[in-house]
């Protein structure tokens, strides 16, 4: 994989409540990646943009909401995310990623 896509696959790190308690738990980190993006692809973008060792990854698609507003209805995008295990004692630090 060239290095244009690896920086394509990974949107970027998805931040919420229960990410944070997987992160502690189980040694999992959530992602958001492109809509495209295959396990294998993001497998290997992890691998070499932290330098750390994955386990497996999980994917699902998160469909977009459709709202309401004043010029009727509209949908937010549809957007991918994955759930990256990584080996026992790896660890991915997102303030000094190289």
């Amino acid at each position: 994989m060239n290095q244009e896509r690896i920086f394509q696959v990974l949107v970027a790190p998805h931040v919420s409540e229960k990410a944070a308690v997987l992160a502690d738990a189980n040694n999992q980190y959530v992602f958001k990646v492109a809509v495209n993006a295959t396990k294998a692809e993001v497998k290997k973008s992890v691998e070499q943009l932290f330098k750390v060792k994955v386990n497996g990854v999980q994917t699902l698609k998160v469909k977009g909401k459709v709202k309401r507003n004043k010029h009727g209805l509209s949908a937010r995008p549809t957007w991918k995310k994955a759930y990256v295990r990584l080996e026992q004692g790896q660890d991915i630090d997102f303030a000094v990623a190289e």
